[in-house]
C-alpha cells in the first residue's frame, strides 16, 4: 500500500508547523497570559468599584447594574484586544460592533432615556422608597424605584408605573422629605359671630392637642372678609406623619366646638327682594 505522505513531504510539513509555532506560539501563549492576568483585574475593579459604592450608599439596584454594565464593557475590550494580539482582524468587528450599538441605540432610545433618567434619581435621591410625592400629574407613595421606572401606590390602592426620564425631567414635589409640615386651616363664621371668641375656641383645641407644636406655636388670622362669612386661617406645625390624622381629627373637633358655642359657619346664600310697582 502506497503512503499517503512521503518523507519530504513529512518534512516540509514539519518544517513549516515548526516555522508557524516559531511564528504564532509566543503571540498565542502571551494572548493566554494576557486574558487570563485581564480577567483577574477586571474582577478586582468592579469589586473595588463594588465597595466604593457601597461606601457612598449608592442605591443596590445601581450599583449592580453599574457593576454589570462595567465588567461586561471591560470583558469586550479585553477579547477584542486578545484576538489582535494573536493576530485576528479587528477592524471589521469593531465596525459591525459599533454600527449594531447605534442601531441598538436608535431602536431604544426611550428607553435609555428612562435608564439614563433612573441613573440619576438614584445617584442624587429626590425621593426614595415610603416616601409620599406628586410628580407627572400624578400622586402616590413610592414603593419601589426601577431602573427604568418609579412605582408608585395612590392612597386607595392603585398602582402607578412612571417612566424615569420623565421623572428626571419634571417637578418633583416630595411630601415626606422634610421631618416636619405646616398644617394649615380655613374656617369661616358669620359676620353676626364673634371673632375673638371664635378665635379662643380654636386655640383651646389646638394648644390641647399634644401632638401640635409649642414652638413655633399655632396661629389664628383673620385673612378675608368674604361675601358670605368672616375667614379665620389657622396655622400649626407637626410631625410630616401627623399631618393627615390631624388634619380630619382637628377639622371635625372645630366643628363640633362651634357647634357648642353656637358660632355659625355659613353658607352662600342670596337675599331676593321683591318691589311691587303700582300698575
Amino acid at each position: 500500500m502506497d503512503e499517503f505522505f512521503t518523507s519530504e513531504q513529512l518534512s516540509t510539513y514539519a518544517d513549516k508547523g515548526v516555522e508557524l509555532l516559531m511564528q504564532f506560539g509566543p503571540r498565542f501563549v502571551l494572548a493566554i497570559v494576557v486574558l487570563i492576568v485581564g480577567l483577574s483585574l477586571i474582577s478586582r475593579l468592579v469589586k473595588v468599584m463594588a465597595k466604593g459604592m457601597e461606601r457612598s450608599k449608592v442605591e443596590p439596584t445601581l450599583s449592580r447594574f453599574l457593576q454589570s454594565l462595567v465588567g461586561i464593557g471591560l470583558k469586550v475590550l479585553l477579547l477584542i484586544s486578545v484576538a489582535s494580539m494573536v493576530g485576528i482582524a479587528t477592524t471589521s468587528f469593531i465596525a459591525v460592533l459599533g454600527a449594531a450599538g447605534l442601531a441598538v441605540g436608535l431602536a431604544l432610545q426611550g428607553s435609555l432615556g428612562n435608564f439614563a433618567g433612573g441613573a440619576l434619581i438614584l445617584m442624587f435621591r429626590p425621593y426614595k422608597v415610603g416616601d409620599y410625592i406628586t410628580a407627572q400629574g400624578v400622586s402616590g407613595t413610592v414603593t419601589d424605584i426601577q431602573i427604568f421606572n418609579t412605582i408608585l401606590t395612590t392612597p386607595d390602592n392603585v398602582r402607578i408605573i412612571v417612566p424615569n426620564g420623565a421623572m428626571s425631567n419634571g417637578i418633583i414635589t416630595n411630601y415626606s422629605a422634610e421631618a416636619t409640615r405646616r398644617l394649615d386651616f380655613v374656617f369661616n363664621i358669620g359676620y353676626g359671630d364673634n371673632v375673638s371668641k371664635a378665635r379662643e375656641v380654636i386655640m383651646a383645641i389646638m394648644t390641647s392637642e399634644e401632638r401640635i407644636f409649642n414652638d413655633p406655636e399655632p396661629q389664628v388670622l383673620l385673612s378675608n372678609l368674604g361675601d358670605n362669612s368672616v375667614d379665620l386661617t389657622v396655622r400649626t406645625w407637626v410631625n410630616a406623619p401627623d399631618y393627615w390624622p390631624l388634619k380630619f381629627e382637628l377639622t371635625e373637633k372645630v366643628k363640633t366646638a362651634f357647634d357648642r358655642e353656637g358660632i355659625s359657619i355659613p353658607f352662600p346664600q342670596r337675599d331676593v327682594h321683591l318691589y311691587q310697582t303700582a300698575g
